[in-house]
């Protein structure tokens, strides 16, 4: 999650500091957040500067070759940002700059329509484990929704050159790239690994999808929200209003793969459906970042509308400020599966032509809590498909033979019935898959050239099973009895195996 793509603020850092004084690109103000109190840090600080002003001087004039400035810059800056140890703390050079404004400003790139984030590492992992590239969430109707990729996908290689090393812009700068040229990538997907390779396109950022559900007891409205930019908050209010003249009884916000965003358009939104209390607060270093947001008294939503959110494990960031605030606050009932957890905040801040992200504070939701690396038990859980190794393999090798595309481009005017008997063949053929999935597979194939749907009803089981609850008598009392994020990450991490209790010597 970040604040605000370009916002401008006087804080300051010495580490930025020091390259700035190296290469004089930008000024930026310091402030006395970190001076009291902290005057041997402050005597490391000057002593590592000199050390590094010392070094690039003796570079500038020692170096065998004259020496490129702007490149002496970008890899000071990215060593920083690496030292870090945070995957969200980035240099962003000048592509990925401009990638950055295109995602968040423009709204549309060229690319293959992936949310992508660098894999998590644990702990206790050997120092020389490679972390690659994981796909975060992946945008409807794209290339890469086409191609079939899926929220926890590793993405281990881009081009046949590894992902490891590669810091999240830079995989975004390869995976972006002209309409109509192609990418390969090898991806790793459980056990087995593949490679796909697929055509980019011009890829306009979606954030709001909405409907109303008819049902037996009347119309459920439908909020999916796909990312959380400054076009959202505008559009999830114009959605209300649709449902309004429609008419509804309840609402189902539906929160799945959506990565995050802006935390500003996050805390506004779960604003239209809280009237006071806490939605998020902040804590950081600095003052400046330690903040509470608390609601409004206008709502949008009236409080006898039932609310479920949706989420699954590409909810992230901004989904899970919102996700969390909601249920905390006793607002909804969480249907789906455990989030990602990405529990802290980024400022983006310029320089010259590039800038970086720099990790400023962590969040936590209304019961205190800090979700980073546990993420948000659902109350309800209802779990995406998942693929056995064999089935995974399988579905490679139904997509390396085309059949399905072929079969879809000679019956454009298939009905039901000929969509599952041809499904039903494939059966025969690919053992490993359900069949329900292979339907699935085929009614996608026949609608690529149109808009997805708002939602499901013939094959999404996680939004089946939010209907229920729904409509179950008792609704207001569940909600009621949920427990608070700060309760359910605490039993989750209660019944985590205890850690080996080490020998003394």
């Amino acid at each position: 999650m970040i604040k605000g793509p370009f916002q401008k603020h006087k804080l300051a850092w010495s580490a930025v500091l020091v390259v700035m004084a190296l290469f004089s690109a930008v000024s930026i103000s310091a402030p006395k957040a970190f001076a009291e109190g902290q005057a041997s840090s402050d005597q490391d600080m000057r002593r590592y500067f000199q050390i590094i002003e010392s070094a690039y001087q003796f570079i500038v004039q020692n170096y065998v070759d004259e020496v490129d400035a702007k490149k002496l810059y970008q890899g000071a800056m990215k060593g920083m940002m690496e030292a870090l140890g945070d995957p969200y703390s980035v240099f962003l050079d000048d592509a990925s700059w401009n990638y950055l404004n295109d995602t968040t400003v423009v709204g549309k790139f060229g690319g293959i329509g992936l949310s992508i984030a660098k894999q998590a590492i644990p702990a206790k992992a050997a120092p020389d484990t490679p972390s690659y590239v994981e796909v975060f969430s992946v945008f409807d109707g794209t290339p890469g929704w086409k191609a079939g990729f899926k929220p926890g996908d590793l993405i281990t290689k881009i081009e046949g050159e590894t992902t490891a090393p590669l810091v999240i812009s830079e995989a975004q700068a390869k995976l972006r790239g002209e309409p109509g040229t192609k990418v390969t990538m090898t991806i790793r997907r459980g056990e087995a690994e593949f490679d796909v390779t697929v055509i980019r396109a011009v890829i306009e950022i979606p954030t709001v999808k909405s409907g109303l559900i008819p049902t037996a007891k009347g119309n459920v409205a439908y909020l999916r929200i796909m990312e959380f930019s400054p076009s959202t908050f505008p559009r999830v209010k114009d959605a209300i209003k649709t449902f309004d003249a429609g008419t509804y009884r309840a609402l189902v916000i539906d929160l799945r793969s959506n990565p995050g965003g802006l935390l500003q358009s996050a805390t506004q939104i779960a604003d239209l459906f809280l009237d006071s209390g806490v939605i998020v607060s902040t804590k950081g270093r600095s003052d400046y970042e330690n903040s509470v947001v608390n609601a409004r008294a206008d709502l949008a939503v009236p409080k006898d509308k039932p609310i479920v959110v949706l989420i699954n494990k590409g909810s992230a960031s901004a989904a899970e400020i919102l996700a969390g605030a909601l249920k905390d606050q006793k607002r909804a009932y969480l249907v789906g599966e455990n989030s990602y957890g990405k529990g802290s905040v980024q400022q983006i801040i310029p320089v010259d032509e590039t800038g970086f992200k720099l990790t400023m504070a962590r969040y936590y939701t209304p019961s205190d809590e800090n979700i980073d690396k546990t993420g948000i038990p659902p109350d309800l859980v209802s779990p995406d498909l998942e693929l056995s190794e064999a089935a995974t393999l399988a579905l490679q090798a139904l997509a390396n033979e085309a059949s399905i595309e072929a079969w879809a481009k000679a019956n454009p005017a298939a009905t039901v019935a000929d969509r599952n008997a041809y499904a039903a063949k494939l059966k025969v053929a690919y053992p490993a898959l359900e069949e329900s999935l292979l339907r699935r597979l085929v009614r996608d194939e026949l609608a690529r050239t149109s808009t997805p749907p708002a939602f499901d009803l013939e094959f999404d089981t996680m939004l089946a099973d939010a209907l229920k609850v729904l409509d179950s008598p008792d609704f207001p009392a569940k909600v009621a009895a949920t427990k608070t994020v700060k309760e359910l990450v605490a039993d989750k991490k209660a019944a985590l195996p205890a850690a080996p209790a080490t020998k003394k010597k």
